[in-house]
């Protein structure tokens, strides 16, 4: 068993994939990434599927040795990145020799960034999947020491590079109603529309708070509302009125109400914006929702076509003495 070696780690570094589906029921929420979207990013950037398994870092990565070959790429939150005291690019593929030390710093802005393998993370399979969910106790944190075992790599391109959409920067997020919209007041529903908010520094997996400019907000009988299913991208307003948006590692179920749900595809803008940014909600019927989440599938299909070649300097190319760079020279007596 080979792959990248873990000299050092941040805090919040862990295996996610898609995560598990279907076990909701028995009381264990989905879990997997919680930017579905990076995790797509790096596939294509790979030119494998996305349903492999990469490296979730919560604001810090680490410090890793290549056990052999690699072809890596990097996604999510932009963090800073060198391979062997070289500067990489975000949002790109690299090749990482085997010897090489990769150094994953802070992150510059957003919440996640996510470190993707060649082949992905051949992790444990549990309950088929092989993320890692903290509140269950399947899996754990990223160690000092820790091997990161690579599946097979048919191999492909590296040194390419993907245009990236910020979702840093905050922005609208839609939301659909639930049943327990109602439990809101119409001019409740109004401001909460009209307000803009932060996200707070103090999430984690099974969500984050969102602090709003002004007072917080309250639902007519929240104390007496039933505990019932939860889905992720519900957003609870608890007792001091602040919004709490539910991640992929929330309980199944909750008795706070539930002013509506995010969609989807708006989730990795929601839990990517920097602290300063601003977000706003909006509510939108169902059938604009599921026109969004149409729109979205088929970007996420069409990434591979936004991919382009990654262009370097020739002073940050470490062995360029080993490429070909010009390729049909003649003597120049030839006869044409």
């Amino acid at each position: 068993m080979t792959g990248l070696r873990v000299q050092s780690i941040g805090p919040s570094v862990t295996v996610q994939d898609q995560g598990r589906l279907g076990f909701v029921a028995s009381g264990l929420s989905r879990g997997g990434a919680v930017d579905l979207l990076a995790l797509s990013e790096g596939a294509a950037l790979l030119g494998q599927g996305d349903d492999l398994a990469a490296l979730e870092m919560a604001g810090f990565g680490g410090v890793f040795q290549a056990e052999c070959d690699l072809r890596i790429a990097l996604t999510g939150a932009v963090m800073q990145a060198s391979l062997n005291g070289a500067a990489l690019r975000w949002n790109a593929s690299h090749a990482v020799p085997k010897g090489a030390e990769l150094r994953i710093g802070a992150a510059s802005s957003g919440g996640y960034g996510y470190l993707h393998l060649g082949g992905g993370i051949d992790a444990p399979v549990v309950m088929r999947a092989r993320s890692t969910h903290l509140n269950s106790q399947i899996g754990d944190r990223v160690a000092e020491g820790d091997l990161l075992p690579v599946g097979e790599d048919p191999g492909g391109p590296v040194g390419q590079v993907l245009d990236v959409a910020t979702r840093e920067d905050g922005g609208t997020v839609r939301m659909v109603r639930s049943f327990q919209t109602p439990l809101f007041a119409p001019d409740e529903l109004t401001r909460f529309e009209a307000t803009v908010f932060h996200r707070d520094m103090r999430g984690n997996r099974m969500g984050v708070q969102l602090n709003p400019d002004g007072a917080g907000f309250q639902a007519e009988g929240g104390l007496t509302v039933l505990s019932e299913i939860i889905m992720i991208g519900d957003v609870q307003m608890t007792g001091d009125g602040a919004p709490f948006v539910l991640l992929p590692e929330a309980q199944t179920t909750g008795g706070y109400p539930r002013i509506g749900s995010v969609l989807p595809c708006d989730l990795p803008k929601l839990v990517q914006a920097r602290p300063d940014a601003p977000l706003r909600f909006v509510f939108v019927e169902m059938e604009e929702a599921l026109a969004a989440e149409r729109a979205f599938a088929a970007h996420l299909i069409d990434l591979p076509r936004h991919i382009t070649p990654l262009v370097r300097a020739p002073g940050d190319v470490p062995d360029l003495l080993t490429y070909q760079l010009i390729s049909g020279v003649a003597r120049g007596d030839e006869e044409h």
